[in-house]
């Protein structure tokens, strides 16, 4: 999932223009997409071996997930109110800090083996992640000249898109690749093995996520050292309501709102069920590693679609392209729920390709005329994110009951939202609106 490109606006005085050059924060900034784009798309690996290592059930796995995205709808406003008070690059050196210290807490978690302590450690490592979407995006579009700013977002959320399809890769090879034992396995081996074994199964995420950890640690280091443009926000109302009235009075924006919920939880959930899924007998009888090869397809066809949809945005309107995209993927999910072997397992991973623009499309058709009030409605759609924690624990508690293949009516249902959001939600209704 893309960030949302934050509006905002440029002095003549802070305007980079006149032949400035910024190459080298650019690429710190890019670097910062890149991270957060992998972190958040390591959760589909941990899930699964969460789940066999603490014997979880498929609702409680997903907790994962709940602790991440929640901190999207607990943190947005006060980081907003954080940044709008010491400015976008301390934001983005704490949220830094922050996201770090939630990867140093997966170490401890480990070592003690408690499964509360690593959801802990998510929701710190997602509040920094929060914090980091709040202040990163304007700084990238400051970086050069205005007319180019979208384009500097584009090459900077592919580079996002990168870090979700090699994620899956990574954590497959360190995560995944031994497989956890049953518990009747583990009670056979002596004392000596038994400690053997957990310390293995601990240092599986122990030293990845120490890695991260100092990774980001570097990166808050290096992007300190550099002095970045200041960015004005030229009149634009932060507050839901103010004396020009409510945010919420937006009809569209408000089921937009619901559109971002439910797409993002639809995404995110089928994610997360891409390993277990992979590993039922009737669909590919894969191991975990072998799984999570396969779930870099579904993250990578979403960069591929992106790319594709720089050009078909352009030609037809945004909200006939998300019909579009809709379409397909509630017909893929129905397929992957009605069929078997390959036809279902690649009919899933295409989903991603047609995931690709409904993030931005959705966001844009809520923005529409909101004038003033666009910051406001920005910082409405960003809280919308926690469906990412709400819909994959949905599905859990379904896949607990009917199975994993029949659970994925739960994402069907979000993208026939979002279907019907670009048919009729998205027309702009509200008072005031700005054209």
């Amino acid at each position: 999932m893309a960030a949302p490109a934050l509006p905002i606006s440029l002095s003549a005085s802070d305007s980079p223009a006149d032949g400035a050059r910024h190459t080298a924060p650019l690429v710190v900034l890019t670097s910062l997409f890149f991270m957060w784009g992998f972190l958040t798309c390591l959760n589909d690996i941990i899930i699964p071996h969460f789940k066999a290592a603490f014997e979880l059930s498929y609702a409680k796995a997903m907790l994962v997930q709940f602790a991440f995205f929640t901190a999207y709808f607990v943190v947005s406003l006060p980081a907003g109110k954080l940044v709008g008070r010491f400015g976008y690059k301390p934001g983005i050196v704490f949220g830094l800090l922050v996201a770090a210290c939630g990867c140093f807490l997966f170490f401890p978690a480990a070592a003690l083996r408690s499964y509360p302590m690593f959801l802990g450690a998510l929701f710190i490592l997602a509040s920094g992640i929060t914090l980091l979407q709040v202040a990163a995006n304007p700084y990238v579009a400051v970086l050069g000249p205005p007319q180019t700013a979208s384009a500097r977002l584009t090459m900077t959320q592919a580079f996002n898109s990168l870090a979700t399809t090699l994620a899956p890769i990574f954590g497959g090879a360190v995560i995944l690749s031994h497989a956890v034992k049953s518990p009747e396995t583990v009670a056979a081996l002596t004392a000596a093995e038994q400690e053997a074994y957990r310390l293995a199964e601990a240092q599986a995420v122990q030293y990845p996520y120490l890695g991260l950890g100092l990774t980001l640690l570097v990166i808050a280091v290096v992007f300190a050292m550099f002095k970045l443009p200041k960015i004005g926000t030229a009149g634009a109302s932060s507050s839901a309501t103010s004396k020009d009235g409510s945010v919420y009075q937006y009809r569209h924006l408000v089921l937009g709102a619901v559109g971002i919920f439910a797409y993002v939880g639809g995404e995110v959930a089928i994610g997360s069920f891409l390993v277990n899924y992979f590993q039922e007998p009737h669909i590919a009888g894969l191991n975990e590693a072998q799984a999570a090869h396969y779930v870099s397809y579904y993250w990578g066809g979403a960069m591929v679609g992106r790319f594709i949809g720089m050009v078909t945005l352009r030609v037809w309107k945004p909200s006939r392209v998300l019909m579009v995209h809709a379409v397909a993927v509630v017909l893929l999910v129905l397929t992957t729920m009605l069929t078997r072997g390959n036809i279902a397992m690649m009919s899933v991973l295409a989903v991603g390709l047609f995931n690709s623009i409904m993030f931005p499309a959705i966001f844009t058709l809520a923005l529409q005329g909101l004038g003033k009030h666009t910051s406001a409605g920005s910082g409405v759609l960003c809280m919308a994110i926690v469906g990412g924690a709400i819909i994959p624990f949905a599905q859990g508690l379904m896949a607990d009951s009917v199975g994993v293949q029949m659970s994925f009516i739960v994402p069907v249902l979000c993208y026939a939202y979002v279907l019907w959001y670009g048919w009729r939600g998205a027309t702009p209704k509200g008072p005031h609106l700005a054209v």
